[in-house]
């Protein structure tokens, strides 16, 4: 008899205020990392860094998360406590972060601003950073599939961390917005100056719906399997057996080179290849993409998942990144005022593929808990790693690739164009047929009592 409660209570529907306070735990990440993909190569280079450089600063931290990833996974693994980590993750984050952007400390300290001091200060910075990162990301995702067990109730969860990303996004640049047109930028001091209020502020956001989050959530457990018994921890082998484990592996891989990517590029675009204005490159761009994926975010948690509707909806999103990456190479300066209405699909695009692999990932978990966090971590060290060298290749040739500025007759094609728009559009064509291979076979129960939208 108690066992049956406990089944029941374990896979009903999640509720409403319960999928709010999780959805809100990653805003410090998604904050501060918001403004590491969109700002921190151009920030870098506007203070006199070579593409270069600024490309081993982003590698450094993108190799130091990946790895962190593994051994945050495996540790969770071993001994849960998820919100511990989750809180000591955001710690170091906000300790951290504002030196990412605060200005090379050791140049002044030791007197010597060569570009050698300033790339390892900025490096050592990122790759700190990132590790806290990494343990908030880990202990938050993996946290979905020990909270329920109902798969609409797990896509629901992944929908709404998904919106609030959305909104801190969109706090991001709308905090980035007010700075850039506040502190005029007319030297190095006054780029630092920028850049160090928008980490601050960001920190600040963040921290508040860290602190909803710990309050309004309670500590899930993965030791204890659905009948109440004490379940051992599942070995990495167990999932390397699993074919869906390398296709979920590659299609979130993909979904997320797509996502950061376009984002590191977004501004550079804007500016270089469109020559728009700096508060347009640097805020309103980047901001209706994001306003675009939280409206859908929202719609799509209102739907009852099942297999079809996961590859369906995963479809849709890369067909439309398909057609925006077309558009963005081939969208000349003369007709720059069409990046408005291409932002408004990639954010629809964006949301689409989020929210469905996310949720492939957690049917590939099903009820097999004692391994959430391994797989979490997993993927992630997949999506750093080759994002961080996605980036350094494309970032290596930035300098030397053709200034494009609308002609494209000519034959040339910027990296910015590369990068923003044939790498998503690419990486959502293999994504797509991976995810028509999968059999993503896993017993829906109800859907929500009470919908999340009025």
């Amino acid at each position: 008899m108690s066992n049956s409660i406990e089944d029941d209570s374990f896979s009903k529907p999640v509720g409403r205020w319960s999928v709010y306070c999780y959805g809100v735990g990653h805003m410090l990440n998604d904050i501060t990392s918001a403004c590491w993909f969109t700002y921190l190569l151009l920030f870098l280079t506007e203070i006199g860094l070579s593409s270069r450089d600024a490309a081993i600063v982003m590698l450094s931290g993108q190799i130091a998360d990946g790895l962190a990833t593994i051994c945050f996974g495996e540790l969770i693994d071993r001994f849960g406590h998820f919100k511990i980590w989750h809180g000591a993750g955001s710690i170091l984050v906000a300790v951290s972060f504002s030196s990412v952007f605060g200005g090379c400390l050791p140049c002044k300290v030791f007197s010597s601003f060569t570009s050698m001091v300033e790339t390892v200060s900025y490096s050592t910075f990122a790759a700190v950073f990132n590790i806290g990162w990494a343990a908030t990301q880990v202990s938050h995702m993996s946290m979905v599939s020990c909270i329920t067990l109902n798969s609409t109730s797990r896509v629901v969860l992944a929908s709404c961390r998904n919106a609030f990303t959305m909104v801190a996004n969109l706090s991001l640049y709308g905090i980035a917005f007010i700075i850039f047109e506040v502190i005029k930028a007319k030297t190095p001091t006054d780029i630092e100056n920028q850049y160090r209020w928008i980490a601050y502020l960001s920190i600040f956001i963040g921290c508040c719906f860290v602190v909803i989050f710990h309050l309004g959530t309670n500590e899930p457990s993965s030791k204890t399997g659905i009948h109440g018994n004490i379940v051992a921890r599942i070995s990495w082998t167990y999932w390397f057996l699993k074919i869906l484990y390398y296709q979920v592996a590659l299609v979130y891989t993909l979904t997320r080179l797509a996502l950061n990517v376009s984002q590191a590029y977004l501004a550079f675009y804007v500016i270089d290849d469109l020559r728009m204005v700096q508060s347009s490159a640097k805020a309103l761009v980047p901001a209706i993409i994001y306003i675009s994926s939280f409206t859908v975010s929202l719609l799509l948690q209102e739907i009852a998942w099942n297999e079809k509707r996961l590859k369906a909806y995963y479809t849709a999103g890369g067909i439309l990144w398909i057609f925006c990456g077309i558009a963005i190479v081939l969208l000349p300066q003369s007709m720059s005022l069409f990046v408005y209405a291409i932002s408004i699909f990639i954010g629809i695009a964006n949301a689409l593929v989020t929210v469905t692999a996310v949720s492939m990932q957690n049917i590939l978990i099903g009820q097999d808990l004692n391994g959430c966090a391994f797989v979490c971590g997993s993927l992630s060290f997949l999506d750093k790693m080759s994002c961080g060298l996605t980036l350094f290749v494309l970032q290596s040739y930035h300098s030397s690739s053709p200034m494009v500025a609308g002609n494209i007759a000519s034959g040339h094609i910027s990296i910015t164009r590369y990068g923003l728009g044939l790498v998503p559009a690419f990486c959502s064509l293999v994504g797509i047929a991976v995810t028509w291979t999968m059999e993503l076979r896993y017993p829906l129960y109800k859907p929500l009592v009470e919908t999340l939208l009025e």
